[in-house]
């Protein structure tokens, strides 16, 4: 028999679980820029600045439309994490089932409809001229990939919400090593030019999301459906939508604000936005750890409000926030002292201006990393416990600040205006979701004690 591999958080100190937890999510996730960050090196240091500033042109409509699909998948496992920690492993079951019926068809008519409007949507971002071919180039093949990105993130998903965040690590590793022969193959041998790192990108991520269902299968005996466990469930799929559809566009939301940003960027020129892209890139690797304390937070929320586990969940939140102004801290002065030097892994060293206005929004931005910890942490917290809806909330304060920003800041002082476009987010999302924490904290409590009585 299957060994089992699933873990329960609903038992142990909250600080040594969450650690222990987002440490293998950690090390996922650095992998997992690790390789995007290789592709930008690789395509800075041999296709040009240029090319540089045309996938990273790309980044908002990517976020947008990639963010939407993990918003979906990561919502998708909040109520698999509930029925983990409530022992009901049928329903469990179902709505595993279900999840896999949702991401067929989803996943079929996202990437029909974004690869129809990939040109279209690049100009309506005024993405400049002299790059808006190779962003397009790069975009359609990532796009077309869409299937891949939710193979991926259900199946990593579904075993986070048991317990194993180690599993999905190991074949992230294994992809990105491939990742990066991909695009030293594809760019420097074949000449594929940036199309070298979109097939790059979506083999290896179809790689990682084969090897995670292989596994699975295999190793999680929970998982093992009974006779009518496959058929289509209205009342799952209710569910698994309210909990998957507004993260998902919690994430698209906020990248709408990321759009409209990048389109005022992309009038300042491919300077502007090269050097953007390059910052971007640190400082997406730079907040990983923000990442992967987040998505612990949603299995650990999700796992403990369906255990009836309250007083753990308030617990697991101060532990977090303890270790995100820790980490928020460090990272602040990595950037300060080190930032320039990070820059010059896809910059070359006479690309001084593009440098330095990289460095400067590198600094802005990780002077707000506490802020941007607190967004992970209590969003992610929220959702677990089965408040999705305020997701599409918190998504909407951040795009209104960045809208505020692109529409204000932007024309009138140029790039700095940019640079304090996420800071600014970050706080208004923080200003919404605190209270919002105490509000659904508040309210699970009534619901519990009433349950209890009962």
């Amino acid at each position: 028999m299957a060994k089992d591999t699933t873990k329960r958080l609903t038992t142990g100190k909250p600080m040594s679980l969450i650690l222990g937890f987002s440490l293998p999510l950690l090390v996922g996730m650095l992998f997992q820029q690790f390789y995007s960050l290789v592709d930008t090196i690789i395509v800075g240091k041999f296709l040009g600045v240029d090319a540089l500033a045309a996938v990273g042109s790309t980044g908002a409509i990517n976020f947008l439309i990639i963010g939407f699909c993990m918003g979906v998948c990561s919502g998708f496992a909040i109520p698999v994490a509930q029925r983990f920690g409530a022992g009901d492993y049928e329903s469990l079951r179902k709505y595993v089932a279900n999840s896999v019926w949702l991401c067929l068809i989803f996943s079929a008519v996202m990437t029909l409809i974004v690869s129809v409007f990939c040109r279209q949507i690049l100009e309506l971002m005024q993405t400049p001229s002299n790059i808006i071919d190779q962003a397009y180039s790069y975009i359609f093949i990532i796009f077309v990939g869409i299937p891949v990105t939710y193979l991926y993130n259900i199946t990593s998903g579904i075993m986070r919400s048991l317990g194993d965040s180690k599993t999905p690590v190991y074949f992230l590793l294994l992809a990105s090593g491939i990742n990066i022969v991909l695009d030293l193959i594809f760019i420097t041998q074949i000449g594929m030019g940036v199309e070298g790192a979109g097939y790059a990108t979506v083999i290896s991520q179809f790689i990682s999301g084969i090897a995670c269902l292989i596994y699975m299968k295999a190793k999680f005996p929970i998982l093992k459906m009974q006779p009518g466990e496959w058929a289509w469930s209205g009342h799952c799929v209710a569910t698994l939508c309210h909990m998957g559809v507004p993260m998902g566009l919690q994430y698209s939301i906020t990248a709408i604000g990321s759009v409209i940003l990048q389109a005022a960027v992309n009038n300042l020129g491919s300077n502007a936005v090269a050097s953007i892209t390059a910052a971007n890139r640190i400082s997406m690797f730079i907040v990983c750890p923000f990442d992967a304390l987040g998505s612990t937070m949603a299995t650990y929320g999700g796992q403990n409000v369906g255990a009836m586990e309250l007083g753990r969940v308030k617990e697991g939140l101060k532990s977090a926030t303890i270790l995100g102004l820790c980490y928020a801290i460090i990272a602040f002065f990595v950037l300060l002292f080190a930032g320039k030097y990070l820059l010059l892994l896809f910059l070359s060293a006479n690309e001084t201006a593009i440098i330095a206005d990289a460095r400067t929004f590198l600094l802005i931005q990780s002077c707000f990393y506490f802020p941007l910890a607190l967004v992970n942490i209590v969003r992610f917290l929220i959702q677990g416990m089965g408040f999705s809806i305020f997701a599409i909330l918190a998504g909407v304060m951040e795009m209104l600040a960045r809208s505020i920003v692109a529409f204000s800041l932007v024309p009138a002082i140029g790039f700095l205006g940019a640079c304090f476009a996420s800071p600014f987010a970050w706080i208004m999302a923080d200003v919404f979701l605190i209270p919002a924490f105490f509000h659904v904290h508040k309210k699970l409590q009534k619901k519990f004690a009433t349950h209890t009585a009962i």
